[in-house]
């Protein structure tokens, strides 16, 4: 044995044994980069920064709670909004971090950024009581410039949860990150349409449902729980799909049915949830009757009324997995002209399990895309649908009670763009 073997062994036997908390880290890091490393630089991830920042942190952890706690940061390094860490029998009972316990309330707002801006989009409950009024202009929260405030917001909401794009880590913290501890108070310093300025303060509280989607929905909409639907002012068929349940696609067809002949449809996904359903069974509603249609892929005509008319999908950042696997077909197969504020979020893939060695706790991680034919074959996951164009909302539409994007669907029915959507329905004897 040399002199520099020697020394080294003696160096070993004298260093402490790494923990199993070490050891667990040590593999997630080496593992998470064999299976999911593909990703990283499609979402920028620095893994060689990861690493040396969570080994070290590593040799710190004291419990099994301090572990959960640095796997939950740790995948959410990884920027992917399905991945999970998962106790396993041996960590059962394990608490999750304090940040997850912790009861929040609603504001009783929304926003929305418009240009570089930041404007109230919704309020209800404690936002609405205090008189804040949609297509406000934020100005200050708490005393901060609105974008370092938000800036903020997404970083603190970005060290525990993972998500799969920039897009939908602002729509999070513009949406449901805005809830706080219960009676926090929040001050904003607003400048009106008219360009007055004010100042109100909002307590959260239970102000009202934490939903997202329309601004506005078309005055007379008929809910039912995941899909709603309506006629809007111009006599075109809406309808908003909060989730995509196992039965969509003959929930689909009992809203064709109501709806009956319409000149146009909009189909609303934003907010949409995801869940799990017969794709080709749905776009298939959208073939006439005999009909396939062959632009991407090949769907035949299904279900008891399908409809042959011009469609507009609605999409933002806060539509995710099947919502966006659903919405994209349409756009990707040349089935309708999609409009949205922002792409969809980036998180659609096909998942893996990996357990680590001390038998504590999985890790539930994205390891392939979802439609890899989207995106001129880069798929979804970590970058999204992306709309044909963006369309942000009009301060002015948001004060007088509009969603912009629906108005803007409703223009496109009138004189849709047949050149950018392959389907032409009067070739598939739709003579509406």
């Amino acid at each position: 044995m040399t002199i520099s073997s020697l020394l080294l062994s003696i160096l070993l036997a004298l260093s402490p044994p790494a923990s199993d908390y070490e050891k667990d880290v040590a593999f997630a890091l080496e593992t998470l980069e064999k299976k999911c490393g593909h990703f990283f630089q499609l979402k920028r991830i620095d893994w060689k920064a990861v690493a040396r920042e969570f080994k070290k942190e590593a040799k710190s952890v004291k419990d099994v709670e301090d572990h959960f706690r640095l796997l939950i940061r740790l995948l959410a390094r990884l920027k992917d909004g399905h991945a999970e860490v998962r106790p396993l029998d041996k960590a059962k009972g394990v608490r999750p971090p304090e940040e997850f316990r912790e009861r929040r309330e609603s504001p009783g707002m929304f926003w929305c950024r418009i240009g570089k801006d930041t404007f109230v989009k919704t309020v209800f409950g404690s936002a609405a009581s205090s008189n804040v009024k949609p297509g406000q202009k934020i100005l200050k929260v708490d005393g901060k410039p609105t974008d370092r405030w938000v800036e903020e917001r997404v970083a603190e909401l970005s060290d525990l949860r993972s998500f799969s794009t920039d897009q939908q880590a602002l729509f999070a913290a513009l949406h449901w990150g805005l809830s706080d501890a219960p009676g926090k108070r929040m001050k904003l310093d607003l400048e009106g349409v008219d360009g007055k300025k004010t100042s109100r303060t909002v307590a959260c509280d239970r102000g009202g449902p934490a939903i997202f989607g329309p601004a506005f929905p078309p005055a007379g909409l008929v809910t039912g729980g995941d899909l709603s639907h309506a006629k809007t002012k111009s006599g075109f068929g809406y309808v908003h799909l909060r989730r995509c349940p196992g039965d969509l696609p003959e929930r689909m067809d009992e809203i064709l049915e109501a709806l009956g002949e319409v000149p146009g449809l909009i189909l609303d996904f934003r907010g949409n949830g995801g869940g799990g359903f017969d794709h080709d069974a749905l776009v298939g509603r959208f073939v006439p009757e005999g009909k396939s249609m062959s632009f991407g892929k090949t769907y035949r005509s299904a279900g008891p009324r399908p409809y042959g008319g011009p469609v507009v999908v609605i999409v933002n950042a806060t539509v995710v997995s099947a919502g966006e696997t659903a919405s994209g077909s349409f756009k990707e197969d040349g089935r309708a002209y999609m409009i949205g504020e922002s792409p969809t979020a980036g998180m659609s893939s096909s998942k893996e399990t990996i357990e680590l060695p001390s038998g504590l706790f999985a890790l539930y991680v994205s390891v392939a895309s979802n439609k890899g034919r989207f995106n001129d074959g880069r798929g979804i996951e970590g970058i999204g649908v992306v709309p044909h164009e963006i369309v942000e909302f009009d301060p002015r539409d948001l004060d007088a009670g509009r969603d912009t994007l629906i108005e803007r669907a409703e223009a496109i029915l009138r004189d849709f763009p047949a050149a950018i959507v392959p389907y032409e329905p009067k070739a598939f004897g739709w003579d509406g």
